[in-house]
């Protein structure tokens, strides 16, 4: 019996890939769609729409059994039901009119009516709360459809339309299918500047920052919601009661992205994990002057990889104090970041920063230093080389910081590369079980080959009229150099010579495996 199960399994997987691969080979015949770039966000819309649709169905059919009533998010003939669900239903020039334009001959009559991109895009809650109607419309409000070729268009529908997202087993399918077609994104996108974060550092930021039911948490910057998504499976995992589940639904994961595309395969991932109505804002997660923010905008956990690089214009930097303005967006993330975390040890944040960020000079000293003196900077988890391949190489840190009080100790963690290798790459990427040294190590706290601290208050050099200068807390492991710098020059050449002679030794072997005996 469990090998039929996992035959059958095997073969919706495989259904499943079939549709994708066939919906995306189809794309590649219009002439509006000359890349992946401008394919994928097609599909990621047609989706997003079919599983709505999907999920409406299924609280519909709940709410009738239970006697309650229901509204749908979508409307007809909006829903995709309506429109999409039919093969033989409108295609052609119509159907893109129906998508594009402001107003169209909507789909089974012969009324007018606004456009489907038009219609989504206006939805509202109307309320004082947020719902799946706001998600919707913040969704697609700079989604444009590409396709030129309604026909086209109308066969990728009708592929998408074989998936069901009503099926337990096809949405757990479809999560690794989406998977797939977010890597294809960030790989995209990271030619672009925008670096994604790996699973297993986003898994272990969230394990050691721990965040608790009834807690607030926050990415400002979420991309395609790989912090998020991972927060709500570690907060579901502490769901007993109905009210447990009511929390984790309205009042503990929020996020912020700017990019209609990121924020849609967010929001899709979010909704695909459980999460009824994501709470995502779509503006520019720095658009507030820190001052304005107040203790209703504070929250308890941030967990985030801001934007490396990156320029923001003049109305952004003017939100920031004068001194502390760059153009480089992790500085300017960072003190929000701190802004926004809830005060009196109430608030913690685990964020990625490049090496820039710890030996950078002149404004980021003097936010380093704001942080060290005014917050618990406790923890810094030093990545090595190809951690963020294939975006970049340049490696990477952790920076773990609290509201408990100004820092004291900062302590360090080099996280090793394995054996045998000189940095990761994209096929030979970090594991999450690599972290298991540094998992045993976070709460029993000694000094040794990888860990070591320092007083963060002497980190913090000023000059003869007080202001800061310099702050810099890119600090090698100490233990390594030892290791290195500190032999004795004879020992040093010894070793060399050594090394040299073991390369002879197997070029060597490696000579006499190539003869040719004559």
């Amino acid at each position: 019996m469990p090998p039929k199960k996992a035959q059958k399994a095997e073969t919706t997987s495989q259904r499943l890939d079939s549709i994708i691969k066939s919906a995306r080979k189809h794309m590649r015949k219009d002439r509006g769609l000359n890349t992946d770039l401008e394919r994928l966000p097609t599909l990621v819309w047609i989706m997003f729409l079919k599983f709505l649709d999907d999920k409406e169905r299924i609280e519909e059919e709940k709410a009738v059994l239970s006697g309650t009533p229901f509204k749908p998010a979508i409307a007809r003939p909006y829903r995709w039901r309506d429109w999409a669900a039919r093969s033989e239903g409108i295609t052609g020039p119509d159907l893109i009119r129906f998508i594009n334009d402001e107003k169209a001959v909507l789909p089974g009559s012969e009324e007018e009516g606004p456009g489907l991109f038009a219609y989504l895009r206006s939805l509202r809650n109307g309320g004082s709360g947020k719902d799946r109607r706001d998600v919707i419309a913040n969704a697609f409000r700079t989604i444009s459809n590409r396709a030129e070729s309604g026909y086209v268009l109308r066969d990728v529908i009708n592929l998408i339309d074989d998936i069901h997202f009503t099926s337990s087993e096809e949405m757990q399918i479809l999560g690794r299918l989406y998977e797939t077609l977010l890597r294809e994104i960030r790989d995209a996108a990271g030619q672009s500047g925008e670096f994604y974060t790996p699973r297993p550092v986003v898994r272990f930021m969230v394990k050691v920052t721990d965040p608790k039911l009834g807690e607030t948490v926050l990415d400002p910057a979420c991309g395609t919601g790989g912090f998020l998504t991972e927060a709500f499976e570690h907060l579901s995992a502490q769901c007993r009661t109905v009210a447990d589940r009511n929390t984790l639904q309205t009042a503990s994961i929020f996020g912020g992205e700017v990019k209609s595309l990121p924020y849609m395969l967010a929001e899709m991932g979010l909704l695909l994990h459980g999460l009824e109505a994501p709470r995502i804002d779509p503006e520019n997660g720095l658009r507030h002057r820190l001052t304005d923010i107040g203790e209703k905008d504070r929250v308890n956990v941030i967990l985030t990889n801001p934007p490396f690089g990156g320029e923001e214009e003049k109305g952004i930097l003017n939100n920031f104090p004068e001194d502390k303005r760059s153009q480089e967006t992790t500085l300017l993330f960072l003190q929000m970041i701190m802004r926004r975390l809830k005060k009196a040890g109430k608030g913690r944040a685990a964020v990625v920063v490049p090496n820039g960020t710890l030996f950078g000079d002149g404004v980021a000293a003097r936010i380093k230093a704001d942080l060290i003196e005014n917050h618990n900077l406790h923890t810094v988890v030093r990545l090595p080389e190809g951690v963020f391949a294939p975006y970049t190489d340049i490696p990477a840190n952790l920076i773990f910081f609290d509201t408990s009080g100004p820092t004291k100790d900062i302590w360090f963690y080099d996280h090793p590369l394995p054996p045998v290798r000189r940095k990761y790459t994209k096929t030979n990427s970090l594991a999450f079980e690599e972290f298991d040294p540094c998992l045993s190590w976070w709460t029993n706290r000694e000094e040794n080959e990888r860990a070591w601290k320092v007083h963060g208050p002497d980190r913090i050099e000023r000059g003869a009229d007080g202001k800061v200068v310099a702050c810099n807390l890119d600090l090698k492991n100490p233990s390594a150099a030892e290791a290195l710098d500190h032999r004795p020059p004879a020992e040093l050449v010894d070793s060399l010579i050594a090394h040299e002679r073991r390369i002879l030794d197997l070029l060597a072997e490696i000579k006499a495996t190539l003869a040719v005996p004559v």
